[in-house]
């Protein structure tokens, strides 16, 4: 499994981490690295939470994960690909599944993402 860092939302709020955060970011990329697709599934750990009726311009699902207690970041998984496309550090402020709204207009409109067929 390989790990895209690439994308200029994630880029923005990655160099706003404080150091605490940053730490638990680079220890779950370790852990990341070490696993497969189907172990990433089954974590309980890190908590992979499909964000429903939301997907990219390429058809593919959009994905929470957890990066700390109070820490998720959104990504999806495409090929051989873990594309990271934004981090919520504060647990008040990150994005939960049921909750697309709280995704910063840019990042939805440069995802394109489709929500219940319609494009956003």
């Amino acid at each position: 499994m390989k790990i895209d860092l690439n994308f200029p939302d994630f880029q923005k709020d990655l160099f706003k981490l404080e150091k605490k955060e940053l730490y638990a970011l680079i220890k779950t990329f370790r852990t990341l690295s070490r696993m497969g697709f189907d172990q990433l599934r089954s974590s309980s750990g890190l908590n992979l939470e499909q964000i429903k009726k939301t997907k990219t311009r390429k058809g593919s699902p959009i994905y929470s994960i957890r990066i700390s207690r109070s820490f998720r970041a959104i990504l999806s998984i495409e090929g051989d690909y873990l594309r990271f496309i934004s981090l919520h550090p504060d647990h008040s402020n990150h994005l939960r599944p049921s909750t697309l709204s709280q995704v910063r207009p840019t990042v939805l409109s440069t995802l394109m993402l489709s929500v219940s067929g319609s494009k956003k």
